[in-house]
């Protein structure tokens, strides 16, 4: 059987203490689940998966076994699985390589099906947003890390998971993509200039968006916070998922 499927999946917020945190989990591993691996060539998690992760030289935060043991399953069973940092779970240093996974730096450019691919988390990408580019600077400053690393993961962990979910409860449900006002649309019209591209994949606007960017297609996923939510890509065909569908 050929290995003609691959799969998207952005923005689950794994741990945050909003809208039924365990039942979010369950959706997920029930998600990765139902990949029929024989079928699937590779699996892209495209950034915060995790709503907050730090890893100490030889603490990594507890919990998250169900979700662990099936991307493992996956991957036992020969489905390829990448990972981009988000800026929610941007700390992931050695252990996901430990366990398999291949870490990917956006934008990164992807051959897949015979179709050309651009792939991130995509916060950050295309111009303006200064304010958020400097905070992200701080995010992945070494020096900057190794001043957190000094903390006591007891106190880090409740700072860290406090910061995030005070940073999701202050934003407004279900933003507005700006079409081409918006700093990631002219990121890809730039891109495509530059490189050819048939489509762009990205999550962190927790809104979907189905855009022409030229001859390519911008597709944003949204997050799994009120539903599941991914995309995959078989024979030529994107297919965006929902469960539930939107209004049930």
């Amino acid at each position: 059987m050929s290995r003609h499927l691959t799969y998207f999946v952005s923005d689950v917020h794994l741990g945050l203490q909003v809208a039924g945190p365990d039942d979010r989990e369950a959706r997920f591993v029930d998600f990765l689940r139902g990949i029929p691996a024989p079928e699937t060539e590779a699996l892209y998690l495209l950034g915060d998966i995790w709503d907050f992760w730090y890893e100490y030289r030889d603490v990594v935060p507890k919990g998250y076994v169900r979700v662990f043991a099936a991307l493992t399953d996956l991957m036992d069973a020969g489905v390829k699985v990448y990972f981009f940092p988000g800026n929610h779970d941007i700390w992931t240093y050695r252990y996901f390589e430990e366990l398999g996974m291949t870490a990917l730096t956006q934008p990164h450019r992807a051959d897949i099906g015979g179709a050309r691919f651009c792939l991130g988390h995509g916060d950050g990408l295309g111009p303006g947003n200064r304010g958020y580019k400097l905070m992200r600077w701080g995010f992945h400053n070494r020096f900057l890390q190794a001043c957190f690393s000094a903390l006591h993961p007891w106190f880090a962990f409740r700072l860290g998971n406090g910061w995030s979910r005070r940073s999701r409860l202050g934003k407004s449900v279900g933003y507005t993509f700006r079409g081409t006002e918006e700093p990631l649309y002219q990121f890809c019209e730039q891109y495509a200039a530059a490189h050819p591209v048939d489509y762009f994949v990205f999550g962190h606007y927790h809104c979907a968006v189905d855009l022409p960017v030229g001859r390519a297609r911008l597709l944003v996923l949204r997050d799994w916070i009120t539903v599941s939510n991914w995309m995959v890509y078989d024979a030529a065909t994107a297919r965006l998922c929902v469960f539930p569908p939107a209004g049930a």
